[in-house]
C-alpha cells in the first residue's frame, strides 16, 4: 500500500549549497512528493525520474552559480522544470535565477501555503506528466494559436467577426504549452509555419508569454499578454497579400500601406465592442518607440502604456530572428545587440530583463 502510494507523487530533487539551510524548505516539499537533496556538487549528471528541481543556493556566489549552470546544461535536465529560492525579492538575484532556466522562484521567508501552489503548478505528478504529455500539450497550444490565427486572416476579412470568447479559448492552452514544454519546443514548432505573418504572430505569442512567465506576472496578467500578442497583428488581415507575402524589400508606397494595419487593426476590434481596452491599446501602439518615431500616433515617453512597451520588444525581437523571404535570420545574440543599439526606442529596464528569455530560445 505505501509503495503504490508513494510512487504516485511527485519526485522532487532539491540542489542546496547548504543543506542545513535547506531543512525547512525540504520540509514543506515532503507535504506534496519525495525529496532527495544533495548538495550542489552532487547533483546527478543524469537524472532519472523526477518532476523537477528545485535550486536553492546563493545566486550572489559566482561559484555557486558556475556549478549548478554546468550541471543544469546536461541533456537531462533540459525539459525538466526549475524552481529556484531567492533570498529576496531583490532584482538581481530574480535575473540570475531566470538567467539560469528558472520555470518559477520563490522567496524567503517561506509562505508554505504559497509555495505548495507553486509546487503544484510548476511540478506534475511523475506518473500522470510525462514527455508525451509535454508534447500533446504542446501540439494543442499550437493547434489553438492556429485556429486564431485562421480567424484572424481567412474568416475576418471575409466579414465573420472575430469574438473576444474565441481568445480566451486559446490562451489557457498557450500558456500550458509553454509553462510545461519550453519557449525552444515552441518556436521549433512553429517555426516551418508556411504563412509568414501566421508565424510571425505565433513567435510574438510564444515570446510574449515566455516573458511574462519570466517575470513572475500573475496569471491574469499573463493571460492578457497572451491575448494582446495573439491579437497585435490582427490589423495585417486588411493588407493586400501580395504586399504581406513579397519576396523582396517594400517600396515606399508598399511601406505607406503596411503601416495602416495598426489603425485597421483597431478600427476592426473596437467596431464589435466586446475587446478590452488593453487589447486595443496593444493592437494600435506596438509600433509606436518611446521617442516618438514610431507610428501610427508617434506616441512618446509615458503615453506609451507597459502592455505596449513589452509587446513592442518582443515583436521587434520576432521580427529579427524570423526567417524572411528577403533575408536570413538574425542569431538571438546578433538580434539582441541591435535592439541594444536603437538607444531610446525601448523601456531599458525591460529590454534588459527580456534578454534571458532570449537566451531560452536557442
Amino acid at each position: 500500500m505505501s509503495t503504490q502510494t508513494s510512487s504516485s507523487k511527485r519526485r522532487l530533487l532539491l540542489a542546496s549549497d547548504n543543506c542545513d539551510k535547506s531543512r525547512e524548505l525540504e520540509k514543506i516539499l515532503q507535504s506534496v512528493g519525495e525529496v532527495e537533496t544533495v548538495s550542489t556538487s552532487e547533483l546527478p549528471e543524469s537524472p532519472a525520474d523526477f518532476s523537477g528541481v528545485v535550486v536553492d543556493i546563493n545566486l550572489r556566489s559566482a561559484e555557486s552559480v558556475q556549478r549548478v549552470r554546468n550541471k543544469l546544461r546536461q541533456e537531462g535536465y533540459r525539459a525538466m522544470p526549475r524552481l529556484f529560492v531567492l533570498a529576496d525579492a531583490l532584482h538581481h538575484g530574480s535575473m540570475q535565477a531566470w538567467a539560469l532556466g528558472a520555470t518559477d522562484t520563490i522567496s524567503r521567508p517561506f509562505d508554505a501555503a504559497g509555495i505548495l501552489q507553486r509546487i503544484r503548478a510548476a511540478f506534475p505528478d511523475s506518473q500522470g506528466f510525462d514527455a508525451s504529455d509535454r508534447g500533446k500539450l504542446l501540439n494543442r497550444g499550437v493547434a489553438a494559436a492556429h485556429e486564431v490565427m485562421v480567424k484572424i486572416f481567412n474568416k475576418l476579412p471575409a466579414g465573420e467577426p472575430l469574438k473576444f470568447s474565441d481568445i480566451v479559448a486559446a490562451e489557457n492552452k498557450i500558456l500550458k504549452a509553454i509553462k510545461h514544454s519550453s519557449l525552444r519546443e515552441w518556436l521549433t514548432a512553429i517555426g516551418c509555419h508556411h504563412t509568414d505573418s501566421y508565424r510571425h504572430c505565433l513567435y510574438v505569442t510564444g515570446f510574449a508569454v515566455a516573458f511574462a512567465q519570466h517575470l513572475g506576472m500573475h496569471e491574469d496578467d499573463q493571460r492578457r499578454l497572451t491575448r494582446a500578442a495573439l491579437l497585435h497583428d490582427v490589423g495585417k488581415a486588411f493588407i493586400p497579400v501580395a504586399i504581406l507575402d513579397k519576396p523582396g524589400a517594400l517600396t515606399e508606397q508598399e511601406i505607406t500601406v503596411i503601416r495602416r494595419h495598426p489603425r485597421l487593426g483597431y478600427e476592426a476590434l473596437a467596431a464589435q465592442g466586446s475587446f478590452p481596452p488593453e487589447m486595443l491599446d496593444v493592437v494600435l501602439h506596438h509600433h509606436e518607440f518611446l521617442d516618438g518615431t514610431g507610428y501610427p500616433n508617434g506616441l512618446q515617453g509615458d503615453r506609451i502604456s507597459d502592455i505596449v512597451r513589452l509587446t513592442t520588444i518582443v515583436d521587434v525581437y520576432s521580427a529579427l530572428v524570423e526567417q524572411r523571404p528577403h533575408r536570413l535570420p538574425f542569431t538571438h545574440a546578433k538580434a539582441f545587440a541591435m535592439m541594444e543599439q536603437m538607444k531610446g526606442k525601448f523601456d531599458q529596464h525591460l529590454l534588459q530583463a527580456f534578454r534571458p528569455v532570449t537566451l531560452g530560445a536557442y
